[in-house]
């Protein structure tokens, strides 16, 4: 499979009818604090917004209520891998792409038979407090190296003025997070993250 190499990550439907509609093709909706019901709510507007837009949603962590809203694609954690019931995620027909931060993780990743993995922190990051150090573009040309012909994800520090060396190094796709929702103008943000990944599309 192929991914859209400007891969969006938000915490809400609110940022996805900011943003989606100014041609992003790739999102991943990530909410980690919230009660059942509004997870509900959330997934299943993020996906009437993306069908609307012609954007792939990807839904972090839920994998259950992904498969209940009726979505195709879930991201998961180190954690929430262990916890999934992988089965059930591909008797539903969703795809899995997955995080790693080390070789162990990785062959983990690759156990699960994942559709994409993503390396991160590739550049430090105030997302969020990580026991991993920056990973830098070497590791990511190793990671190209041990996952030919899986997409593979860079996130982590990244910005426009990064994107050449994140795709020579073998990234299919940049994650981003913070430049663009911390940015003062997201919009703006966001349609300089498009063109500076219209190349590589």
């Amino acid at each position: 499979m192929k991914l859209d190499p400007f891969y969006l990550i938000v915490d809400s439907a609110a940022w996805i009818e900011r943003l989606v509609p100014l041609g992003v093709r790739l999102v991943q909706l990530r909410i980690k604090e919230m009660d059942e019901a509004g997870l509900r709510a959330e997934i299943a507007e993020a996906k009437r917004l993306c069908a609307a837009h012609g954007c792939q949603l990807i839904v972090n962590d839920h994998w259950q209520l992904a498969i209940e809203t009726g979505c195709d694609f879930v991201h998961l954690g180190q954690e929430d891998l262990a916890e999934a019931d992988l089965a059930a995620i591909r008797k539903a027909g969703l795809k899995l792409g997955v995080s790693t931060h080390d070789g162990a993780e990785l062959q983990t990743a690759l156990d699960a038979n994942p559709e994409y993995v993503a390396l991160g922190p590739v550049y430090p990051t105030i997302l969020k407090k990580m026991k991993w150090r920056p990973q830098g573009l070497d590791r990511l040309a190793d990671w190209r190296q041990r996952v030919p012909g899986l997409p593979l994800v860079a996130i982590g520090g990244l910005n426009p003025e990064r994107l050449p060396g994140v795709f020579a190094a073998g990234a299919d796709s940049a994650a981003v997070v913070t430049d663009i929702t911390l940015n003062p103008d997201p919009e703006a943000r966001t349609r300089e993250w498009i063109a500076a990944t219209a190349q590589w599309r």
